[in-house]
């Protein structure tokens, strides 16, 4: 049989041939895409690392600040006040606070989108790859 100049390379293998080339060939391509990933998710990790440590060292040291802070506040309300009532007022302050920033956190987390986009992406072009070989196939 004369091979026609257009046909790819494995026009002529087997049927057992071509599916030893697609496993070999997904196989390969599963490995490279997991490569990605985790080349993406590394690459990201580093670079939160540094930042990580500064909001650690923030957080302990804003604690602090905000103990000390809660104490004066109710303090202060408390010459005026019951000390009950003034603890109750501040802390009824610092719930409604606490909603407002998880609000404004779930919402900003959510618009953030996936962490490995090329990968993601390179997915994509091999599934449509693939499904367009297999129409040309059929």
């Amino acid at each position: 049989m004369e091979r026609n100049a257009q046909a790819p390379a494995y026009a002529d293998a087997s049927f057992p041939e071509l599916l030893r080339r697609l496993s070999t060939d997904t196989a390969l391509l599963v490995r490279q895409e997991v490569a990605l990933a985790r080349a993406e998710l590394t690459s990201t990790a580093k670079r939160a690392v540094e930042p990580a440590a500064a909001f650690g060292t923030a957080a302990a040291l804003g604690i602090g600040a905000f103990g000390a802070l809660t104490a004066t506040l109710i303090a202060l309300l408390a010459l005026v006040l019951p000390f009950w009532a003034a603890a109750a007022i501040v802390t009824l302050a610092y719930a409604l606070g606490a909603l407002v920033a998880v609000r404004t956190g779930k919402r900003k987390l959510a618009a953030i989108g996936a962490p490995i986009p090329q990968t993601v992406e390179s997915v994509a072009e091999d599934v449509d790859a693939v499904r367009g070989r297999v129409r040309r196939a059929r």
